[in-house]
């Protein structure tokens, strides 16, 4: 969701067109919950109770920072460090390696994820955190995280890749027979997948027994396992796409109701008599006033507008559009799917027409043609209308401040109408304005004290622009006719 705009990425004539804007699942990737660090030291990490030693104590792991880089950086909030800590030192000593040293970082990401790495790295997205509805859930996830590097199985899986790398070079390159190698990589595909399969339940089963050793909850997990499934489906019935540089932990970690109905049961079998400790309150009295949804520098956005006032642009797109800021690019669809956009830049200097930079073969395989040039716009701009064999695609190319920004708009039917409201949403591209950049501000979690009150009198004070009833539910793990207890306290998105 944070698109580091000034680092443009490869030319769009890397999909084929035909996938370009499939929006259903085009650009969600899937990925291991752990990952392989080369040369990692773990040295001066958190172990048992100690405390965290300073980050800048350690030697630079690469694969570490590439991580941090590819999540926004890391999120200092000095509560929230301190909490995140505060349960990491009673985690380790109840885990399977209670000697190795562990260290937590929060990441300044949107994106709903925690991953680790075998050096001891545990990573945690603010996204996460405002999700999780207590420091149990908390817990679960980042003993989850613990229980892959404990398992190894970033390691087993590297060598279930390599192997399956090895019998497709041995078919296609020795013995001539590439079918034969296509086959193999296949069922070899299948494989990987089972066994990642195989290793998120086991990870839960080790995570779960941590939790609860360490006198945490043990139904935290199966919870946050049922709020990730609510937030993905949410999230998918809103904009229907994943994010390709950084996937979410519907990507890496499976919600399925066979893990969350095993997570059930074996909470089920180390529950004790005594009430376990959920820790909602200090939870939710560390992470009030969080940022929440996009990091501003990075571009916002709102309803159907764009705002990036470091970059120094608006935009916004065509009425029924849902906007989601990527890593790589902005990306909208609309009319259920049937329409969709993407909004990108790459470097250019004033030789490189906007009528060459259209002509150049955005989208692999579609033929560029009927390129203008817009006149009395706010800034250079041209447009141009290309035709694949599913998708009819209006492209518009705006130049601003040594850059081209490249916009791409598709629909199954280009007609007349739907390309007039392409064309607005093109010449809407402009210098942002003072005020519009006053507006781009970030949204944060507010713990509020329960009323009594209907979760609508709730949703009714969260700045965010579609369905705030369902994301306040969400937020705070409840179900659409629950009661609200003045007892409580709950999480709403303000700004």
């Amino acid at each position: 969701m944070l698109w580091r705009w000034e680092k443009a990425r490869a030319p769009i004539r890397r999909f084929a067109a035909g996938v370009a804007f499939a929006v259903a699942a085009a650009l969600t990737l899937a990925g291991c919950a752990s990952f392989e660090a080369p040369g990692g030291d773990p040295a001066g990490l958190v172990t048992k109770a100690s405390a965290p030693a300073p980050i800048a104590s350690t030697p630079v792991n690469p694969e570490r920072k590439r991580l941090i880089d590819a999540f926004g950086g890391e999120y200092h909030a000095p509560a929230i460090e301190s909490y995140l800590n505060s349960v990491l030192a009673r985690l380790a000593p109840a885990s399977e390696t209670p000697t190795e040293p562990y260290r937590v970082t929060l990441l300044d990401s949107p994106i709903v994820n925690a991953f680790a790495l075998p050096s001891g790295d545990l990573f945690v997205t603010r996204g996460l955190l405002a999700l999780a509805d207590d420091g149990a859930e908390v817990a679960a996830v980042m003993a989850h995280e613990i229980a892959h590097v404990t398992a190894h199985h970033a390691a087993q899986r590297a060598e279930l890749e390599r192997t399956a790398a090895l019998f497709t070079r041995v078919s296609t390159q020795v013995l001539d027979k590439p079918q034969q190698g296509q086959e193999q990589e296949a069922r070899m595909k299948l494989s990987i997948a089972h066994f990642s399969r195989q290793q998120e339940f086991e990870a839960d089963r080790i995570g779960i027994h941590t939790v609860a050793k360490a006198g945490f909850d043990p139904y935290a997990a199966a919870r946050f396992l049922d709020a990730l499934g609510r937030w993905s489906a949410l999230r998918a019935s809103m904009i229907g796409l994943g994010d390709d540089n950084k996937p979410d932990m519907m990507a890496t970690h499976p919600s399925t109701p066979e893990r969350i109905a095993a997570a059930v049961a074996l909470a089920k079998q180390l529950a004790s008599s005594e009430a376990a400790e959920t820790g909602r309150d200090a939870y939710l009295q560390a992470i009030d006033g969080l940022d929440y949804g996009d990091n501003p520098t990075q571009g916002l956005a709102l309803g159907r507008r764009f705002l990036h006032p470091k970059l120094g642009f608006a935009f916004e797109a065509p009425e029924g559009f849902a906007l989601e800021n990527q890593s790589a690019a902005l990306i909208g669809v609309g009319s259920g799917g049937a329409e969709a956009l993407r909004l990108d830049s790459i470097e250019a200097n004033d030789s490189t027409t906007l009528e060459a930079a259209l002509a150049s073969g955005w989208i692999d395989g579609v033929q560029t043609n009927s390129i203008e040039t817009i006149a009395n716009a706010d800034l250079p701009m041209a447009v141009a209308v290309a035709a694949g064999q599913q998708w009819s695609f209006r492209l518009g190319a705006v130049r601003l401040n040594g850059r081209i920004y490249r916009l791409i708009f598709a629909a199954h039917t280009l007609s007349s109408e739907v390309d007039a409201r392409f064309l607005a949403a093109i010449r809407s591209f402009h210098r942002i304005s003072a005020a519009e950049t006053a507006e781009a501000r970030p949204s944060r979690i507010q713990i509020v004290a329960g009323n009594g009150g209907s979760a609508l009198s709730y949703a009714e004070r969260m700045s965010v622009p579609a369905r705030p009833q369902d994301l306040f539910l969400i937020l705070n793990g409840l179900e659409r006719n629950a009661m609200i207890s003045s007892d409580e306290k709950f999480k709403i998105v303000t700004r």
